[in-house]
């Protein structure tokens, strides 16, 4: 095998960015189907997909908040090399998806309710995998697991199985009571300013610092943090008041009584060493709830394990790739 890369597939050693620019990019760009499919209540949702050769399965990647799909493109490019076919799409309010009116910056994520955020999830599975290779898989980071999270509860029998990474089944706010930060929330829905971001949060205004991202790979962060300051699009970096409620919200929706219990295929879930995006506690609480889930701390990881080095992304790759084969059918 090419000596870029490790047996999963994923980029190893240094000159990250080239192999990037130049051979996994190009390579992704020549399979890539881009499609705009309408979402709930119509909102275009920017959605690609790429069949691999001899395709064994078909894999849903869901992305985190102020995420999109481009940004996934070294897994994308080792799932399709290990046979996975891949369906991903930018959700509402990220990257080249729609977006609410009167929003005040483009590094500004909003959503009215997250309940919008699944329903866009089960168009997108309605309208993709009827015509994908079976079994269906989802691989889903930190609010998309709090989405996939809310859609296995309410949609059965639909994947076979799941990975959440780093999942948001709570989010992080620095110990402020969540009362008191729905309260404020309130506050600032009633002086009009729901789709502004908080005042204590800082807009996007270029490279960000890698010392304070959830990233732990300098090289993979770099990669990226130039194509998001290249791409206003991509520009994503703060929650409004609005989806900030929401996200403090989602928890008892997931957790509520008999929710969890509703899931029916395998759920493996990873929680990240040191995260100070979303809390560890809920993710094991809702995993112990699931029939068939386990949990697997990753150490060395922060919150986006998929930007981790190479000692800790291969192997918690290889895990994924184990759990997705283990529930390939039988030949």
């Amino acid at each position: 095998m090419d000596g870029f890369f490790s047996e999963e597939y994923l980029v190893q050693g240094s000159g990250y960015r080239d192999v990037m620019n130049k051979t996994v990019l190009p390579w992704l760009t020549g399979k890539e189907h881009a499609s705009v499919i309408p979402g709930f209540e119509n909102r275009p949702l920017y959605c690609v997909s790429y069949e691999a050769e001899n395709p064994v399965a078909t894999v849903l990647i869901v992305h985190g908040f102020t995420e999109n799909a481009y940004k996934y493109a070294e897994l994308i490019w080792s799932l399709l090399h290990l046979g996975f076919s891949v369906i991903a799409y930018d959700q509402r309010g990220h990257g080249r998806s729609w977006r609410a009116e009167k929003i005040p910056s483009p590094s500004v994520t909003h959503v009215d309710h997250f309940s919008e955020y699944v329903s866009d999830m089960k168009i997108i599975c309605d309208t993709c995998a009827p015509g994908s290779s079976k079994p269906f898989f989802v691989f889903a980071h930190s609010m998309g697991g709090a989405v996939t999270a809310l859609f296995l509860e309410q949609y059965r029998n639909i994947f076979s199985a799941a990975v959440l990474s780093s999942p948001m089944i709570a989010p992080y706010i620095g110990g402020l009571p969540v009362p008191i930060a729905s309260a404020v929330g309130n506050v600032a829905e009633l002086l009009g300013q729901r789709k502004n971001n908080p005042f204590f949060m800082k807009r996007y205004s270029g490279p960000e610092d890698f010392a304070t991202s959830c990233a732990s790979d300098p090289e993979r962060f770099s990669w990226y943090d130039e194509i998001k300051a290249a791409r206003t699009e991509f520009q994503n970096s703060v929650p409004s008041w609005q989806w900030t409620t929401e996200a403090l919200h989602v928890t008892k929706k997931i957790l509520a009584p008999g929710e969890p219990e509703k899931i029916s295929c395998p759920v493996l879930l990873f929680s990240a060493e040191t995260d100070f995006s979303v809390l560890p506690e809920p993710q094991e609480r809702f995993i112990q709830r699931v029939s068939d889930g386990k949990r697997i701390m990753v150490k060395g990881a922060r919150h986006e394990i998929f930007r981790s080095p190479d000692s800790v992304l291969v192997p918690w790759w290889h895990s994924v790739i184990s759990f997705y084969r283990e529930h390939l059918p039988e030949q």
